[in-house]
Parts: structure tokens; sequence; C-alpha cells
């Protein structure tokens, strides 16, 4: 039996280092996800936007960029994601930037230590964020999410969820990362963090890079999906703030999905950085709600007893 979806909206682009993300829950209703998702015989409830303060748009303070407000929804974050989950939903979270992964993961990471669960996520991006406020070029916390979870940051993101870490390093597996600072990329390496960049894509083909991704889950396993849509090639969605050349290619990023949904363990999924201000008639909002259709069922398969033909 397919839980019951909740869509729960982050409109703010507090952690970004452009504004528009904030209209990012909008686009996606726009583009029909509820709809879509229906079409999948599953039920889904809109829980409407979450509130939290503006964005103030102000320079870096010792390393960051609107702390206290990144904290403010963040906690916001956490407390919806975590009272879905202990309802036995399937929450959606509808970003915003992709710091809003602090609070969504924390919350995912606190069920699964009370339900007994273990926990793998699936970070698709084309970022590794693991920055830190000494390392970052820029303040903005969406490029210090990773590190955060993994107990790398400011005290009042490392403890929302009740434990530091958030996670262990080693429950993660980022994909599609083509874009790594020099001193984050040392990071990186000292956390063992499992990255299957774009050149290990390319070399490997992305079958066996999600094979080797979704290896060793069980009945037991809560698999969050943290996917940014920058993890995409900018040509195929290009609404986003932070784009970089070389990312999956629309079938890739099928692939990727139909697989994830194969494994039938998908319980938590988030949809950052999408910017509709920097769009094209909302065609990677569109894009976007087609791979999260493939997460819950649709698929190209046309193989004898292929699902969701």
């Amino acid at each position: 039996m397919k839980p019951t979806v909740s869509l729960i909206g982050a409109p703010t682009d507090i952690g970004a280092g452009a504004k528009g993300a904030r209209m990012g829950p909008e686009a996606l209703r726009v583009a029909g996800l509820q709809a879509a998702l229906e079409v999948h015989d599953v039920k889904v409830e809109d829980l409407g936007n979450l509130t939290g303060p503006a964005n103030p748009w102000l320079p870096p303070e010792q390393g960051y960029r609107h702390l206290d407000e990144v904290v403010a929804w963040n906690q916001a974050v956490h407390d919806a994601v975590h009272e879905q989950l202990q309802a036995g939903r399937l929450p959606i979270l509808l970003g915003g930037d992709h710091c809003l992964g602090i609070g969504s993961i924390s919350a995912v990471a606190r069920h699964c230590r009370s339900a007994g669960k273990k926990l793998r996520v699936l970070w698709l991006d084309a970022h590794a964020d693991f920055n830190t406020n000494t390392l970052t070029p820029s303040g903005n916390i969406h490029g210090m999410p990773v590190a955060c979870l993994c107990g790398n940051g400011p005290q009042a993101l490392v403890e929302i969820g009740g434990t530091v870490p958030a996670i262990h390093p080693r429950v993660l597996r980022q994909i599609g990362i083509r874009s790594v600072d020099p001193g984050e990329k040392r990071l990186v390496h000292e956390a063992g963090l499992e990255v299957f960049d774009m050149r290990y894509i390319d070399e490997m083909g992305m079958r066996h890079t999600m094979e080797m991704a979704l290896a060793t889950l069980d009945d037991n396993t809560h698999l969050h999906v943290s996917f940014d849509v920058d993890f995409l090639d900018a040509d195929i969605a290009p609404g986003v703030g932070t784009t970089v050349p070389g990312g999956p290619t629309y079938r890739e990023a099928q692939l990727c999905m139909e697989m994830i949904a194969d494994t039938g363990r998908l319980a938590s999924l988030d949809v950052m950085e999408l910017n509709p201000a920097l769009d094209i008639r909302n065609k990677t909002a569109e894009m976007a709600v087609d791979l999260i259709e493939s997460l819950f069922g649709k698929s190209t398969l046309m193989r004898a007893g292929a699902a969701g033909r």
C-alpha cells in the first residue's frame, strides 16, 4: 500500500546567492505535481507553505549569510517533515534553496533513530555542498548543508535534529557532482563521502552508478532523495541559480529515478533550487515534475511485466 504523500512548500531563497527559489513551490504546483502523482494512484495532500523570515539580502557575517534566518527556516522544515513522517506519510519538501536540506534530513534521521530504521540519502546535485564558513567564497549556506548534517557547521544548525552529527557520511551517496571548491574537495575526502561524480557516470554509465548507490538497501532502509534541480544538465533545466554544464541528460536522469522507484524504498524527498525567475516558460518545473513522476511509478519500460506504463 502506497503511503499518503504530503506536499510541504518552503518558499525561501534565504541560503542562496540568487533570488527566485522562493517561487519554486508554486512553479511545481503550476506544473501539475499533485495531479501527476495522483495518476499513479498516490494519495496526495498539499499542506501549503511554511512561513519564515524574509530574505534581508545582507553580506556574510563570520562566513555565513543570513544565519539566523536560515536557522528559523530549517527549524520550521524539520518540524513539518518530522510530523509527517511520524504520521506515516511520505513528505515531499518543495524548495526553496538547498540549505533547507539541513532541516529536512535532520528530521528524517531523527525519525529513523526512533523507528529503528537504517538511512540511505541520495544527494542528486551538481555541487558537493560541503563548504564551511572558513572555506566558502560567498557565505551562502546552500553550499554547506552536507557539511552541517555531518556535524561541521554552526551549533544552531548542526543540532536541529537533536543529535550531532545528524547523519554519518557513510549513509550518503552523492550523484552528479561536477563543481567542488578546492578546500571543499579536501574535506569531502577526509569525511569519506561516497561520490559518483560526472566523470564516474561518463565512464561507468548511470545504470552502474545507481546499482552502486542503491546497493545493500533492505526492507528496513528508509531511502531519502534530496534532488537539487541543478543536478540536471542546464540545457534541459535552465531554471536554477547555479547551473553547471555537463550534467545528466534527460534519459540518464529518467533512468536514475526509475531505478530508485524500482527499490520500493523511497520514503521522503526534497526538490530544491528551482528558480522560476531564471526559467523559460516553466520548462524546468515541468521537467522536475516529470522526473518526480518516475520516482512514483511512471516508467518507459516496455518489457513484459512493466509497471506504470
